[in-house]
Parts: structure tokens; C-alpha cells; sequence
């Protein structure tokens, strides 16, 4: 019975995510057919940004009106919600609806809205419903909200997303170029040509509407399966205005006030409700948690092809995938391996961003980066990318073991947090990716560095 408590939380956590990375991981099949073409990044990223009203919402009601707001009511909602705007995407995405003259995909767009508004409302509700259980389910659920990612990078690689062959082609020159080029000249080229698919874009929308089914599913087995519900541990702090619980054994029936995240004591020692940690360590925590979900969730992810793809075609896809795969890791060793050391996580963090400072260099010097002729820089990359995300979701996963203790309120000012970093992340990143180009990609077949 725990096992399958361990696999519905695990199952629940995949739903958290998974529809976005799925659209993310399906942009070179998408781009093509819609009339936004490689525009679609720049909107999928604003659209995203737009969605954060629904953890605003969450926070504000929580903030507010606390109690008032039904967190699983919210959870079944967002989950019906995204289960059908998947679906919806498997006949619509297609469709195109002309705006002031501009043919656009309107119908995406608005899906694609939906689903952005279940991913990051997820983050302040999904989390604190974990509260419910014991902290090793916490690390569970995280393993699944790393799977969210990986799971739909290993159904487009099945499908062939993004695979590319380089094939010889020939240009005729009708003037000249030169004093020794003249016309009629023909040079052969290489042209970067995509493979097709080995299943429809359609299909593949259709796996994402069966995730949030399952992850549904999950959730309510979660709330009702005898054998899961035993699992529940007692919060060490309930919700807001306190809660009656009556002991059957005894015949008692007893009340336990919340206490709050941050207490209104001015005690140096009383800012979680643990009264553990202290007022600069409450603000180092969630500054660490802003900053690293601003490297991993939004930085680092819009310049992964920048900093991978002059290295080559293979690399790029390798350094995604172990990616992908060390998220999911990094909860594994968080579930066995939960060291609470605010130093070590501050260490992890250095490391982490010191990588992604690499990363990014590398993505500025695009298409040229450092190490360019040899396998070398290509090994760094993939290399780099592995221990970026590693130890950035250690930390992560770590920062919300720690907070679990500290009762639901730190869990959902968790879940805000982190949406704020990613917020940040974007107003940064967007300007730079999409306004002012400063980031230039080379074409993988024909790369000249001279």
C-alpha cells in the first residue's frame, strides 16, 4: 500500500507540468503548419507569463480569505480543465482565424492559455495537497513533476521530433561573385533537411489529454482509496481558523490553531511555524528558490538550443535528454539523501549557477562558442546541462521538504515563489531572445566560424 501511494503521487506530479513540456518538446512539427511559424516560442513564452493569474489568485484568496478557497475543488477543476483543452487541441490546433487581416492560430493560442493556466496553478495547489501526507511522498511527487518533462521528450523522441539530415544541394549562380566565381556556376551545399514524423502531431496531443486523465485519476485515489487515506499523516499545523478533530479512541474531540509561516513575533527565532529558522533565513530560502526556478524554468530552457545546437545536432539532443533525465534523479536523491543544510544548498546553487553561466556564454558566442573543432566542447556542454539541472533540482526538492515542515501556508507561499521567479525570468529572457536578437543561431549543416 505504500507502494501505490508512492506511484499515485509520483502519477499526480507528472500532471503538474506535462502539458506545456509536451508543447515545448513538440515545436519543430508544430512551427511549420501554423502561420506563426518560430514566432510561436516568443507567444508560448507571454502566454505562460498571462497564465500566472491563477497562483496569483490562489495566494490572494489564501492571503485573504483563507479557508475559504477549496483547494481540492481547485485541483479538480484545473485538472477537468486541462484534460480538456488537450483534448480539444487534437481537433483544433490547425484551425486558423483571421485577426485584422493577420491569419493566427487562435485556436492554440486560447488552448494553449488553458493549459498554461493548469501548469502554474498547479504550483500553489498541488503542492500544499501533499501536505496531507508524509514528507517521503512529498519527493515522490516531485520525481513525477520531473517526469512531467521527461516523459513527453521520450514519446517526441519515439516520434522523431526534430531529427534532421544533412543532404547534399546544389546552388546555381546566375551573376558574379567573385573574380574567379562566375555565372553558371554551381556549388554544392549542405541543406538541413527534418525527417517526417512517425505519428501525427494529432496523436501526440492525444497522449497529452491521457496524462491528465491518469493524473486525474490519481488524484482521486489519492482522496479516496481506503488504503491511501490511511497513509495521511496528521498536519503539524492546519489550515487557517484551526481545525476539530476527534479522536475515536478516546471520544475527544480537540482544536489546533494554525500557526502561521511568518510569525508576527519580532523573536529572531520565530519565522516558520517550526520557529526553527530565522528571519534572514526565511528571506535566503525563498530568494534561492526565485533564483533557481528563474535559471531552470525560463533562462537557461530559451537559450538551450543557442548554447547546444553549433555543437551539432546530436549534441543538442543529447544534452536535452540527460536533461530531462536529471531531473528526476536529483528527486531520487533527495529521497534518500535529504540533507537540510542551508550551506550545502547554497554550494549546490553556486555550482549550479556557475554551469548555467557557462551555458549562457556559450549561447552569447553562438554560432561560434568556444571549442567548436573536436568533440571536447561538445562533451562540456552535455556534461554542463546534466550537472545544471541536477543540482538546481536538488535544491528545489530540498527547499520543499524543508518547507512541508513548516506547514500548508509555507507550501503554497512555495508554489508562489516559484512562479515569481519563473515571471522574473521571463521579463529578462523575452526582451533579449525575441526583441533584440541578441542571440544568434547558425545553420547546422553549413557552420563557418572563419
Amino acid at each position: 500500500m505504500v507502494l501505490l501511494t508512492h506511484v499515485l503521487a509520483c502519477l499526480f506530479g507528472m500532471g503538474s507540468w506535462v502539458s506545456i513540456n509536451g508543447l515545448w518538446v513538440e515545436l519543430p512539427l508544430l512551427v511549420p503548419q501554423i502561420p506563426e511559424g518560430w514566432y510561436l516560442p516568443s507567444y508560448l513564452s507571454v502566454i505562460i507569463q498571462m497564465a500566472n493569474v491563477g497562483p496569483l489568485f490562489v495566494t490572494l484568496m489564501h492571503r485573504f480569505r483563507p479557508g475559504l478557497l477549496s483547494e481540492t475543488l481547485v485541483i479538480y477543476l484545473i485538472l477537468g480543465l486541462g484534460a480538456v483543452a488537450s483534448f480539444l487541441l487534437v481537433f483544433f490546433w490547425t484551425e486558423v482565424t483571421v485577426v485584422g487581416g493577420v491569419p493566427r492560430s487562435m485556436a492554440l493560442l486560447v488552448l494553449t492559455f488553458f493549459l498554461s493556466l493548469v501548469d502554474c496553478t498547479s504550483s500553489v495547489t498541488f503542492l500544499p495537497f501533499m501536505m496531507r501526507f508524509p514528507s517521503q511522498y512529498l519527493t515522490t511527487y516531485y520525481v513525477g513533476e520531473g517526469m512531467s518533462g521527461l516523459l513527453p521528450a521520450l514519446v517526441a523522441l519515439v516520434q522523431g521530433v526534430g531529427v534532421l539530415h544533412c543532404v547534399n544541394s546544389t546552388q546555381a549562380f546566375n551573376q558574379t561573385l567573385t573574380g574567379s566565381l562566375r555565372a553558371g556556376v554551381q556549388l554544392q551545399t549542405l541543406q538541413a533537411q527534418y525527417q517526417p514524423a512517425h505519428f501525427s502531431t494529432d496523436v501526440f496531443f492525444g497522449f497529452l489529454s491521457a496524462m491528465m486523465v491518469v493524473c486525474l485519476v490519481a488524484f482521486l485515489l489519492l482522496n479516496y482509496h481506503p488504503a491511501v487515506t490511511r497513509e495521511r499523516s496528521k498536519p503539524r499545523y492546519p489550515r487557517p481558523g484551526g481545525v476539530e478533530k476527534r479522536d475515536p479512541a478516546l471520544g475527544q474531540t480537540s482544536r489546533t490553531e494554525q500557526k502561521p509561516m511568518i510569525s508576527p513575533s519580532l523573536k529572531p527565532k520565530s519565522s516558520f511555524g517550526t520557529g526553527l529558522y530565522s528571519w534572514m533565513q526565511v528571506v535566503y530560502i525563498f530568494i534561492l528558490l526565485a533564483w533557481v526556478n528563474a535559471l531552470t524554468n525560463v533562462v537557461l530552457p530559451s537559450v538551450q538550443s543557442y548554447s547546444c545546437l553549433p555543437y551539432g545536432n546530436s549534441a543538442y539532443h543529447l544534452a536535452a535528454s540527460m536533461a530531462a533525465m536529471a531531473n528526476p534523479l536529483a528527486c531520487f536523491l533527495a529521497m534518500f539523501f535529504p540533507l537540510r543544510s542551508l550551506l550545502l544548498m547554497g554550494v549546490l546553487t553556486t555550482l549550479g549557477s556557475g554551469v548555467g553561466g557557462y551555458i549562457l556564454a556559450m549561447a552569447v558566442l553562438s554560432p561560434c562558442p568556444l571549442l567548436l573543432d573536436g568533440p571536447l566542447g561538445a562533451s562540456l556542454m552535455v556534461g554542463a546541462w546534466t550537472i545544471f539541472i541536477l543540482s538546481l533540482s536538488y535544491v528545489k526538492v530540498i527547499i520543499a521538504v524543508i518547507l512541508r515542515d513548516e506547514g500548508h501556508s509555507a507550501l503554497v507561499w512555495c508554489g508562489a515563489v516559484v512562479q515569481l521567479g519563473s515571471f522574473i525570468g521571463a521579463i529578462v529572457m523575452f526582451p533579449l531572445v525575441s526583441v533584440y536578437d541578441f542571440f544568434a543561431s547558425g545553420d547546422p549543416c553549413n557552420l563557418n566560424c572563419l
